[in-house]
């Protein structure tokens, strides 16, 4: 039967460059589902469009409306097709309505340089039993973001105090991360990856669900087998958004993804 993960982003095909799947109740959180779990059911589709360019290199995605659990569209065109990559483009949609689009670099990250010159720093965390999981989370928490049973999170207790309402201020999240199931890593789970931690508002003291705009990823490499460090971090929330930058590291200490996405602020609470 495969990993719950798999099961989740299967597709199956409908006609020529059109693809039907079942998006997951389990990968809802606030007021939809999650962007980076529609990334990967996305991915699948345009590595079925691609034939010998099974892994994202780089994906640009639009969030147009919120998605729900329950059957989607995926219509897929390729737009170019090069000798080590193709140029793809998709549009993700429900009951008629066009819920994300992306236009994406499909390749074969096992061919490429093994060449690595960088100047990025690995992020620091504690040790795994030193971090907090999220199943600890409360029943209410997890009830309204079942996302957070899809994947064993442990996060970084520095940036984690918001959860006892004493953010840090810092605008930082990290903590390692791995899906059910001790489904190993690959470039399309990457997709998931880099939108699955809370909210960095969170640690600016601003709770609630954050919508995604936009988001682009790079993913640079074939993740090694293991736990996945992740951090998140903005620097500037201006006119009611914020930018998330990410980073995503393997076990054998390579940046293998980094991302970016513009997302509105969470609004504030009101009480009646």
């Amino acid at each position: 039967m495969g990993t719950e993960f798999d099961r989740d982003i299967e597709i199956t095909t409908a006609a020529e460059g059109e693809y039907a799947a079942e998006l997951a109740p389990g990968w809802v959180v606030g007021g939809g589902v999650n962007g980076g779990y529609l990334l990967a059911v996305i991915g699948n589709a345009l590595r079925a469009s691609a034939p010998g360019k099974p892994d994202p290199i780089a994906v640009t995605a639009y969030y147009l409306a919120a998605s729900k659990p329950g059957p989607a569209t995926i219509r897929t065109r390729v737009l170019r097709e090069g000798r080590g990559t193709s140029t793809l483009a998709a549009d993700l949609s429900q009951d008629g309505t066009d819920c994300i689009t992306v236009l994406a670099t499909y390749g074969d990250l096992s061919t490429l340089s093994d060449d690595v010159r960088t100047t990025a720093v690995e992020p620091e965390l504690p040790a795994l039993e030193e971090c907090l999981s999220v199943s600890m989370a409360p029943e209410e928490i997890r009830r309204i973001a079942p996302l957070m049973s899809r994947f064993d999170l442990r996060l970084d207790p520095a940036y984690a105090g918001w959860a006892m309402g004493k953010p840090s201020g810092n605008g930082v999240i990290q903590g390692w991360l791995r899906l059910n199931d001790d489904r190993e890593p690959d470039p399309l789970s990457l997709l998931l990856a880099v939108d699955a931690l809370p909210p960095v508002t969170f640690d600016l003291g601003m709770p609630g669900w954050a919508p995604t705009l936009e988001l682009s990823a790079h993913i640079r490499a074939v993740p090694a087998k293991g736990w996945l460090k992740v951090r998140h971090e903005t620097r500037n929330l201006a006119g009611g958004m914020f930018e998330e930058d990410c980073v995503v590291w393997d076990s054998a200490g390579r940046l293998v993804a980094q991302s970016r996405q513009l997302a509105k602020a969470p609004r504030p609470e009101t009480r009646g």
